[in-house]
Parts: structure tokens; sequence; C-alpha cells
């Protein structure tokens, strides 16, 4: 019989991971009221487990020239042309939450060129977009396109970043066969009550 990747990288029973993992998961789940997959998936690797969100979170919940739904704008588009449906999906809801706006997602997902977006976001996701698929061609031009739109040097580097972290998410997300949590689907398209 073939392994699927889901029967070959099984997530650990919440019991057996170890203390500050286990704390981590319950805290998630407690703010959001489930454990996203990605967390289960990686805790398969405590260690790297570690390093990755340290990592995330340090791009992703720190303040800075980018605001934190566009530093997950960054996420979708460059997600969904690397064909990772778990984080287009799982970062499209907070992306959602995030703007305030049920469409943008979706939009930036299939072509952000024509998403309901400023120019300054268009400029920013031209620029990860060539960080994510081809960064051995970014120039000075590039960073140039940028200046006008008030990028700071960090904030080019936070794109840049979010950019290169989240094609190694999203390798590791198809390659595990991640699956988004139904829950993600609905998150922030409608009005909560």
């Amino acid at each position: 019989m073939t392994k699927t990747a889901a029967q070959r990288f099984p997530a650990p029973a919440l019991d057996s991971l170890p203390d500050d993992i286990r704390t981590r998961l319950l805290g998630v789940q407690e703010k959001s009221g489930f454990v996203p997959n990605v967390f289960l998936t990686l805790a398969y690797r405590p260690d790297e487990f570690r390093a990755f969100f340290a990592y995330h979170d340090a791009l992703m919940e720190k303040d800075g020239g980018l605001t934190k739904a566009e530093r997950e704008m960054i996420v979708v588009a460059t997600s969904a042309a690397n064909q990772c449906q778990y984080c287009v999906i799982a970062h499209g809801a907070i992306l959602r939450i995030r703007a305030k706006n049920p469409l943008i997602a979706d939009q930036i997902a299939v072509n952000y060129r024509k998403a309901d977006i400023t120019p300054r976001q268009k400029a920013m996701l031209d620029f990860a977009m060539k960080v994510s698929a081809d960064a051995q061609r970014v120039s000075e031009e590039d960073f140039a396109a940028l200046q006008p739109h008030g990028f700071s040097d960090d904030d080019i580097w936070d794109i840049a970043a979010i950019s290169a972290f989240f094609a190694l998410s999203n390798r590791l997300a198809n390659f595990s066969g991640m699956r988004p949590n139904e829950e993600f689907y609905l998150m922030g398209r409608l009005p909560k009550k």
C-alpha cells in the first residue's frame, strides 16, 4: 500500500508534544477556536517548528512600514503563484480579517494586478513576486520602482523576507499534503453576528 503524505508525516498527538509547543497550540486553539493544520503538521519536527514560527512571528507580527494586511497580501499573492492551496486559503482568511474586506483575498489570489488595491500595494506585490519567482534578477531598477511609494530599505527587506519565507512554507505545505482547515473558508467573508 502506498502512503499518502499525511500518513508519512502524521501530526503527533497533542499530549506527546514538548510543553512549549503544546502550550502554543492550545493558545491558538483558544483564540481561534481550532488548531490550524500548519501547527499540527510542523509539530512533527519540534526544533523546526520552533525555528519556523520564530521567523514567522518576527516577519508577520511586527510593526513597521507595512501594515499587517499588506504582509498578508504578499503571502496570498506569492502563495498563489507557488500553487500553495493551504497558504492561499489560510492567509486569505487572515487577509480578509486584517483588511476588513471580504473580497480582497480572492482578487489578489487570482490576479493581484486587477485587484482593488493601491498603486503602492501593486508595486509592493510586483517586487514580492519577483523575489518569489525570479530573485536572481532583482536589480537596482526594482528598488527604484519602490522608492516613489515611500518604502524604506527596511520595508523592502520585509517584502523580500516575507516572499522568501513563504516560498519555504509553500513548499513544506505542498510536499507534506497539508490541507486547509474548513474553518478558514468562511472567515472574514461574513459579518460577525
